[in-house]
């Protein structure tokens, strides 16, 4: 695997604290050369699979060798490992309590290994940062070449979760959930065009999008400009799943939905 000295973060920190300039400044110092990249520090706060989404949308369209930092860390100071993850072609530094999940989903080849080679660490780290005194100097020292095997011994028992998926309701209806709500408002669902084919042919049959008991959307747009003022529409988003959207405007908004809400498609 080719090594480069880029390095990513994806954090729920947000922007308003000194924790990811504490971060760059210790990645810094050990390892000057290294390009640092923000994912985003918008990540939910404490949302897992927030992360997850996150890191999976953005990772594979780095080069060979860059090491993922995401610390999304509700469990920061417990018993939940740091692990280091090597995959096909990049790295990837986290906690151990599924924010990767759907990176191991993706990858036909992993290795993931606890990470207890304390002398790569801050003299003594916090119990409540361990993104600067943990994660930080392990991926500087990844991204500088140190093989992955010295940082701990590999296990198999990591933490991973399963996305949740559509399921269908009978033979017409097809149910899925709100995965997120991005910066515009739209509704990022759980369903894609595996899921629900007749949805997204060039001519697709009569078919509703609801939420709750509400129909929302009886079409599909092929971008966010075809929508009609005011109108609330389905599309496939760059995530490669089926947003409920407005042009201009924010579904959120207009519906009172956000993420965990039901979404049917009924079809026919």
């Amino acid at each position: 695997m080719a090594r480069t000295a880029t390095i990513t973060l994806t954090t729920d920190f947000g922007l308003n604290d000194h924790y990811v300039g504490a971060m760059k400044g210790v990645i810094l110092e050990i390892a000057p050369e290294a390009q640092i990249i923000d994912i985003s520090h918008a990540v939910q706060p404490f949302d897992i699979l927030d992360g997850a989404l996150t890191i999976s949308q953005a990772y594979s369209y780095f080069p060979a060798g860059t090491v993922h930092m995401v610390i999304v860390d509700p469990g920061v100071g417990t018993a939940r490992r740091p692990v280091v993850m090597t995959g096909d072609r990049h790295f990837f530094v986290a906690p151990d309590n599924g924010v990767l999940s759907l990176i191991y989903d993706r990858e036909e080849r992993i290795s993931v290994r606890q990470v207890t080679a304390a002398h790569y660490f801050l003299q003594a780290p916090s119990n409540t940062f361990h993104g600067r005194d943990i994660f930080s100097p392990v991926a500087a020292y990844l991204a500088k070449g140190v093989e992955p095997e010295r940082f701990g011994e590999e296990i198999t028992d990591y933490v991973r979760f399963g996305a949740p998926r559509p399921k269908p309701v009978d033979e017409h209806t097809l149910r899925g959930v709100v995965l997120k709500v991005d910066r515009f408002g739209n509704l990022v669902t759980n369903i894609t065009p595996q899921d629900a084919p007749r949805l997204f042919e060039a001519a697709p049959p009569a078919f509703k999008i609801a939420i709750g008991t509400k129909a929302l959307a009886t079409r599909i747009c092929t971008s966010y400009a075809d929508g009609g003022p005011g109108e609330v529409f389905g599309i496939l988003g760059s995530m490669g799943f089926l947003e409920v959207a407005s042009n201009r405007g924010s579904a959120f908004q207009l519906l009172g939905a956000g993420k965990g809400s039901e979404v049917n498609v009924v079809m026919g």
